[in-house]
């Protein structure tokens, strides 16, 4: 009797051990999280459309079902509010908005859900086009948004073409050295990340961004007047770089100090090439020329900065690269 009854007691241990194993092994799967991503900056913005997207770096462990941008007249947009819907899955996707309305001021999260729930990415703003404005092309093809700001008509993203609008190249330049000295017309990309450009377009000297014909047939860069001018429609330059600062911390450092792009200016934290030639600054400030010179060897330029919402009036050596926004004739 008790060896019957210390078998079945070895018997219910080895269950119990193995049972334990079983459900120990369960408890060790984690569940998954909601996926993380990232929103894309907006572009090819008109008085009715617009382009933007995400890039889903995580699913959180469980497949992607839904993805696409929600957006909204009213800050923190959800899946509730107007939306795309993509093809499912992680990385890189692209969506096109339409039914915007003219002149107005939208803020946009890409989204993406899996059995966890759904996550939202950054939130960006952007502002549509006058009726009458749509979009302008340059010699090389790129396309670029406009917004009307007061009585001022912009391009919304900076100018990336290597070409003035009579077919004549501008010389690329790579070499730091050579970029430090140069008194004659040139550009580069950021780090020469050819990839950069797709974002924050291209870095010019002074001697480039001076010439009547480095923008679209019909605009030109902007002179210290008129910058004077943008700041003073919107409310000053202690206040006006907050208005022209694309939200969140995408492409700026965090603070981003007073960054509302309330006039859908769009501006970018995309740095500049600094008198060494040495690029400098990224996601700190974004630096845009003027045509007007401060003296044989310097002009005046406007720059943003994570940093505080001033549009700050700065006047730096010809030699530097910085970045170009036209303003309509």
């Amino acid at each position: 009797m008790k060896r019957r009854n210390s078998y079945w007691i070895n018997a219910l241990i080895i269950l119990g051990v193995f049972i334990f194993d079983i459900t120990g092994c369960t408890r060790r799967l984690d569940p998954p999280v909601i996926p993380t991503l990232t929103t894309t900056i907006v572009g090819t913005i008109t008085s009715s459309t617009a382009t933007s997207g995400g890039n889903i770096t995580a699913d959180g462990g469980a497949s992607i079902t839904f993805r696409g941008v929600c957006w909204s007249t009213s800050h923190n947009p959800t899946t509730a509010d107007s939306k795309t819907s993509e093809a499912i899955g992680t990385g890189v996707f692209t969506s096109n908005i339409l039914g915007l309305k003219a002149n107005s001021t939208y803020y946009l999260r890409a989204f993406a859900t899996n059995s966890a729930g759904t996550a939202y990415g950054n939130e960006v703003s952007f502002k549509t086009t006058d009726l009458t404005i749509t979009e302008i092309t340059d010699i090389e093809g790129n396309v670029y948004g406009t917004v009307k700001i007061d009585n001022q008509i912009w391009i919304a993203q900076s100018l990336k073409t290597s070409k003035f609008n009579d077919g004549t190249t501008i010389p690329h330049v790579k070499d730091n050295s050579t970029w430090a000295k140069l008194t004659t017309p040139a550009y580069c990309w950021y780090d020469n990340d050819d990839d950069d450009q797709k974002i924050y377009g291209a870095l010019y000297n002074w001697y480039a961004a001076s010439s009547s014909n480095i923008c679209p047939t019909g605009w030109h860069v902007p002179s210290d007047q008129d910058w004077t001018a943008l700041a003073t429609s919107l409310g000053g330059e202690a206040i006006a770089g907050g208005k022209m600062k694309e939200t969140g911390f995408l492409h700026w450092l965090s603070p981003n100090t007073g960054a509302t792009n309330s006039s859908g200016f769009t501006g970018l934290g995309g740095g500049n090439r600094n008198i060494n030639g040495v690029f400098f600054n990224k996601a700190i400030t974004g630096d845009y020329w003027s045509t007007t010179e401060y003296n044989t060897t310097e002009a005046w330029d406007r720059f943003l900065y994570a940093r505080d919402q001033l549009l700050s009036r700065e006047h730096y050596a010809k030699t530097i690269g910085f970045f170009i926004r036209c303003v309509k004739n």
